[in-house]
This record gives C-alpha cells, structure tokens and sequence, in this order.
C-alpha cells in the first residue's frame, strides 16, 4: 500500500509540475491569444479536480505510514477546492470585463497556491526518498 500511496504522490507532483510549466506555457507559445485563452481556461477546471482528487487519495492511503504527508496532502485538497470554485471563476471574470488589473493580482495568488502545492508534493516524496517519514 506505501508504494501505492508514494505512486499516487508522484503522479501529483509530476501533473501539477507538467500542466503548470509545461502545458500551460505550451499553448499560450503553440495557439494565437484568442485561441490560448479559451481553451485554458476549459482546462483549469479539470487540472484543479485531478489536484483534488489526487491529493485526497494519497493522503488517505498514506494515513497508516505518516500522518504529518498524509495532513499535508489533504492541506493541497482542501485549499485545491476553493481555487477551483471561487478564484477560479474570479480570475475568469476579470478577464471578461477587462479588469487587468485584479486580473493580474488573482492570477498571481493561482500561481502562489500551485507552487505551494508542488513544493508540499515534493516535501512529501522528499520525505520518504531522504527517510524523513515517522
């Protein structure tokens, strides 16, 4: 079951690692502005649920082998539920009505949380790659 729950942890490090620098950047290089926008933004709402999803079955499956991963795991899904519903749909209307501004300001917390939430995923594979797990 811990290499079950260790896969589960690496499959969201490596998802949010890949969408956040490697798709996201990918298509706003590869798709004019007018395209990029929109299919991002149909794309965030199934990023945010495979954090959620994610996270909260890692953390449950490593519950029985460290408890201070498995907090920090459900921490990610816990605070993955709120971007996904309210700042989400925030950054979204600013960009409709041209609110640069609080678009940018908004934006900027999104990616605050996500490299939040890599660098608790990587703590946690850290943790029990350096032995650190109680």
């Amino acid at each position: 079951m811990l290499i079950i729950a260790l896969l589960t942890t690496a499959l969201l490090f490596g998802g949010m690692v890949l969408y956040s620098f490697g798709f996201a950047a990918f298509l706003f290089t590869a798709l004019p502005p007018d395209v990029a926008g929109p299919t991002i933004r149909r794309a965030f709402p199934l990023f945010y649920l495979f954090v959620l999803c994610v996270a909260a079955v890692a953390a449950a499956l490593l519950v029985p082998f460290d408890r201070l991963a498995a907090g920090l795991l459900a921490l990610i899904a816990a605070t993955t539920l709120p971007t996904r519903q309210i700042l989400m749909p925030a950054i979204n209307r600013a960009t409709d009505t041209g609110a640069k501004g609080r678009f940018k300001q908004l934006h900027r917390l999104s990616v605050v949380v996500t490299l939040v939430h890599i660098a608790l995923a990587g703590y946690v594979l850290a943790r029990f790659v350096g032995g650190l797990a109680a």
